[in-house]
């Protein structure tokens, strides 16, 4: 195919891409290749967006031409890894996209507990490397989520309690800066750089690696649901509240509030469920806290038992396949009193539809016993963490579902503590990016944040993301 360059610009922005396809082991791809459609596709197709390149790299030896090619053109970049972020930062208009998805691979020291994860693996890809072991490494709850934009982020998941996010039980990570620059952060190495890659996303550099620390997990744990229909929901919220008021760290539960995937067998009603999962060998003790909340709160229907742990971590997946219409709001609170409670219901009980879902993620534990300063993560002292989110197919519910979320959001805003997830944190038109920044981390944490972008990017060239902006911006 020909093509024709009208500037000086377009022909360097033509050789420096021939060039880099040419020092790549991977592959370049550009419109009109009859991979480029599916290669642009990201997990929310609200997210359209035409790369002017997008580099599926072979090895983490690709990072460094792309991000060379980056500053020679002044192309933006965005870096994909699992591409499942909900604000499509994964992809960029006219850009330059760097996916590391292919690059997938997982290794197991069992005897020293250490898993290293490639950037572009998945729930699924630890998973499945880590069972055979006796082993799991704290990640989220659907096991297509790529893990390095989870972790960067935080890792809420179904180990939270018991463990702590996923960025907590990192020990260390490979980074390519902006410049070029390998390095290594840990708390010994580079501490101040591990600090801030542990809640400030991809701003500081490519992370070529992880480093986790495992924990012992048998094949099969304690897991279970509780389902509730919409006249025990109030009831319910209390009784869990009081629950969860002295659990033990093992217990890790989470409340929903969503019309459940045909394959549960419920119907099209909407549902209060409360899963658990209870992390300890002890399964008579997990027993025990399972019958102390079934006669608080008797469901309409359960399911508890022993869960193969594969399964229970992608027993949701069904709710956002690829391609799926996506829009979260997030905040923390610790009341859920009956005002609190009041709210929420009146908001949850109009979910009448498959296509917004409500999480109420129990946190305490493990999670609120490391200090806030420990990492960049913005709130440890908050009881629940509130999320919702879209999963819907129709453009034409585009408008109604993601006015629905923000006006449950605000709502709930009242009550609302200091921080925001940047994971469950969509696109917000309008919004001034120091501003957001100063929500979502809070002014201390926000000057430190700075400061490092300062140090590794201060031309900030990765700023697809929840941005940190350098002083110089």
């Amino acid at each position: 195919m020909t093509t024709i360059h009208g500037s000086e610009a377009e022909q360097q922005t033509f050789d420096a891409l021939h060039d880099l396809r040419g020092r790549l082991t991977g592959s370049l791809i550009e419109p009109g290749d009859p991979l480029y459609d599916e290669a642009r596709r990201i997990w929310n197709g609200m997210i359209d967006l035409h790369p002017r390149a997008i580099v599926r790299a072979g090895s983490v030896a690709d990072i460094d031409p792309v991000l060379a090619a980056a500053r020679l053109t002044g192309l933006p970049l965005a870096v994909r890894g699992g591409g499942h972020n909900i604000a499509g930062h994964s992809t960029v208009e006219d850009g330059l996209v760097l996916d590391l998805g292919g690059l997938r691979g997982v290794r197991v020291d069992a005897r020293h507990r250490l898993v290293t994860v490639e950037p572009g693996a998945t729930l699924a890809d630890v998973d499945k490397a880590t069972v055979g072991h006796g082993l799991a490494v704290p990640l989220g709850v659907i096991s297509g989520t790529g893990v390095a934009g989870l972790t960067l982020g935080g890792g809420v998941g179904w180990l939270t309690r018991s463990d702590g996010l996923s960025l907590d039980n990192l020990v260390a990570v490979e980074v390519v800066t902006a410049a070029g620059e390998h390095v290594r952060a840990g708390e010994q190495e580079n501490p101040e750089l591990f600090w801030g890659v542990r809640g400030g996303g991809g701003n500081f550099g490519v992370v070529s690696s992880f480093t986790f620390r495992a924990r012992p997990l048998p094949v099969a744990v304690l897991g279970g649901n509780f389902f509730y229909r919409r006249p025990q929901w109030k009831a319910a919220l209390r009784a869990v509240d009081r629950w969860a008021a002295d659990l033990p760290d093992a217990m890790n539960p989470i409340v929903s509030f969503l019309v459940l995937p045909e394959e549960f067998g419920l119907g099209e009603e909407p549902w209060m469920v409360v899963g658990f999962a209870w992390a300890d060998e002890d399964d008579g003790r997990g027993l025990e806290l399972v019958e102390r909340l079934r006669a608080a709160a008797p469901p309409d229907e359960e399911e508890v038992g022993p869960a193969d742990w594969i399964e229970w971590q992608s027993a949701m997946d069904a709710l956002f396949p690829r391609g799926s219409r996506g829009y979260f709001k997030n905040l923390s609170f610790s009341r859920l009193d009956d005002h609190v409670i009041d709210v929420l219901v009146g908001f949850a009980s109009e979910i009448t539809w498959q296509g917004t879902g409500i999480d109420l993620h129990v946190m305490g534990g493990a999670f609120a016993r490391v200090p806030e300063e420990a990492t960049a993560f913005p709130n440890r002292s908050a009881r629940y963490w509130f999320n919702i989110y879209g999963f819907w197919q129709d453009p034409g519910e585009d408008a109604r579902l993601s006015a629905f979320a923000r006006r449950a959001h605000a709502l709930l805003q009242p009550f609302a503590e200091a921080g925001e997830y940047v994971n469950f944190m969509g696109v917000e038109a309008g919004l001034d990016a120091r501003q957001a920044a100063r929500q979502t981390y809070g002014p201390d944490a926000l000057a430190r944040l700075v400061a490092l972008k300062d140090r590794y990017d201060p031309l900030n060239l990765f700023r697809r993301n929840h941005n940190i902006l350098p002083r110089r911006a």
